[in-house]
C-alpha cells in the first residue's frame, strides 16, 4: 500500500550556492556528469508513428536522431556521418524513405544505423562498410514517452528510475494523445523550475487560480528521495479538475478512480521531466537547458483518444488554466534568477513545507559531486 505523508526539510536545511545557478562551468559540468549520462525524455511514442518516421532532439551538447526503424523498433544515432563527422539530418521532425543520407558525400545509412553505400570508396585499402555504423543511443520506451541515455554504460531505465514500476498504471498513460502543446523560454536556470513546481508554499501568492481550486498546504508524497519525487494535492469540494471551468466532468482516465478522482498528482522525474495526474487528463513538462540562466520547456496536455473524438470536445479551459499558471511559475522564477546572480544573495533557510527542494539538491550534489 502506498503511504502519503508531508515532506519536511530538515533543521538547517538551506538553499545552494549561487554557484550551482549561475556559474557556466558549473553547467558545462552538469552537461557531462548529469544530462549526458541520465535518461532524458525525447518526446512521445505516437511521434513515431510509421517507419522513418524521425525527429532529432539536442541532449548535452549533442543532436540525435530518433526513428522508427523498419523492425518497427525506435532508435537514436548520434546525427553524426562516420565519413567526416558532417551533421546529417538538419529538420526537427519528418520522415526518410527507408534511408538516412550525409548531405556531404552522401553516404548512406539505414535505419538500423548500418552503413549501406559510400560512393567511390570500392579502392580504399581497408575499408568495410560494416565498420562505420553510426553511433546509437540507448531508449526505453516508458508510458507513452520515449527516453534516450547517451552512456554506452548507462544503468538500464528500469533500475535508474525504478519508483516509476508500474507506479502511474491507473492512468493508462500510454493510450493517451497530445491536445495542445505549448513552448516556452524562460530566462532561468533549469533547477530553479523543478525547485519551484515541488513547492505549493508560493501558491497562495503566484497562484490565486490554483489556491481557490486547490488548497495550498494539502501536499502529501510517497516519493520522498531519488530520482522520483512527488506526490498529490487535494482539489477543493465540488472541484473535479484544474482548469478555469473547473465544475465540467469528462469521463476518469483508464481505471482512475476512489480518493484519485479528487486529487491532483505532481512528480519530478530527474533531469528533464515535470509529471501532472488528474482524473481527466495528464500534463507533461519537458525540461531542455539551454544555458546556465536559460531553460526552454515544451508542456503537453494528454487526453484520451475517445474524450478527443467525441464531439464537442475541447481543451482551452484546461489549456487557458495551465499556460497562466506556467507564466506565473516562469516569471517568478526569473526573478529567482536574477536575485540569485546578485552579489547580495546568501543562501537562505527552506521552510519546513520545502522538504522535496532539500531531497532534489541531495541527488543533485551527489551526482555532482561524486560523478
Amino acid at each position: 500500500m502506498t503511504t502519503f505523508s508531508q515532506a519536511r526539510a530538515t533543521a538547517g536545511a538551506r538553499t545552494l550556492d549561487a554557484r550551482w545557478y549561475c556559474d557556466p562551468a558549473v553547467f558545462a559540468r552538469e552537461r557531462e556528469r548529469i544530462f549526458a549520462r541520465s535518461w532524458i525524455v525525447a518526446g512521445r511514442v505516437d511521434e513515431f508513428p510509421e517507419t522513418g518516421a524521425f525527429k532529432t532532439v539536442e541532449i548535452a551538447g549533442e543532436s540525435l536522431i530518433v526513428v522508427r526503424s523498419a523492425d518497427a523498433a525506435l532508435r537514436a544515432f548520434f546525427n553524426v556521418c562516420g565519413h567526416r563527422g558532417t551533421r546529417m539530418c538538419q529538420e526537427r521532425s519528418g520522415r526518410f524513405g527507408g534511408s538516412i543520407q550525409c548531405p556531404y558525400h552522401a553516404w548512406t545509412y539505414g535505419l538500423d544505423g548500418r552503413l549501406k553505400a559510400a560512393r567511390h570508396m570500392d579502392d580504399t585499402p581497408g575499408f568495410d562498410l560494416d565498420g562505420y555504423a553510426l553511433f546509437e543511443a540507448r531508449v526505453e520506451e516508458w508510458c507513452g514517452f520515449v527516453f534516450v541515455n547517451l552512456a554506452p554504460d548507462a544503468v538500464p531505465f528500469a533500475e535508474a528510475l525504478a519508483p516509476l514500476a508500474g507506479r502511474f498504471s491507473a492512468w493508462r498513460l500510454d493510450t493517451l494523445r497530445v491536445a495542445q502543446s505549448f513552448d516556452y523560454e524562460v530566462a532561468a536556470n533549469w533547477k530553479l523550475l523543478f525547485q519551484n513546481y515541488s513547492e505549493c508554499y508560493h501558491c497562495p501568492v503566484i497562484h490565486p487560480q490554483l489556491e481557490k481550486l486547490s488548497p495550498w498546504d494539502s501536499g502529501r508524497n510517497d516519493l520522498h528521495e531519488g530520482p522520483v519525487l512527488g506526490g498529490y494535492s487535494d482539489l477543493r469540494e465540488g472541484v473535479h479538475r484544474l482548469a478555469t471551468g473547473a465544475d465540467a466532468r469528462l469521463t476518469p482516465l483508464g481505471h482512475v478512480g476512489g480518493e484519485d478522482l479528487h486529487r491532483a498528482y505532481y512528480y519530478t522525474i530527474f533531469p528533464t521531466m515535470l509529471l501532472s495526474l488528474q482524473a481527466e487528463y495528464a500534463m507533461a513538462h519537458v525540461i531542455e537547458p539551454l544555458a546556465v540562466d536559460r531553460t526552454r520547456v515544451v508542456c503537453q496536455l494528454l487526453f484520451a483518444p475517445a474524450e478527443m473524438d467525441s464531439p464537442g470536445f475541447d481543451p482551452d479551459d484546461v489549456a487557458a488554466f495551465w499556460d497562466t499558471t506556467n507564466r506565473q511559475d516562469w516569471h517568478v522564477s526569473e526573478l529567482s534568477q536574477l536575485g540569485i546572480a546578485s552579489r547580495a544573495y546568501r543562501p537562505g533557510p527552506y521552510a519546513r513545507s520545502e522538504g522535496l527542494l532539500e531531497a532534489f539538491d541531495r541527488h543533485y550534489l551527489a551526482l555532482m559531486e561524486t560523478a
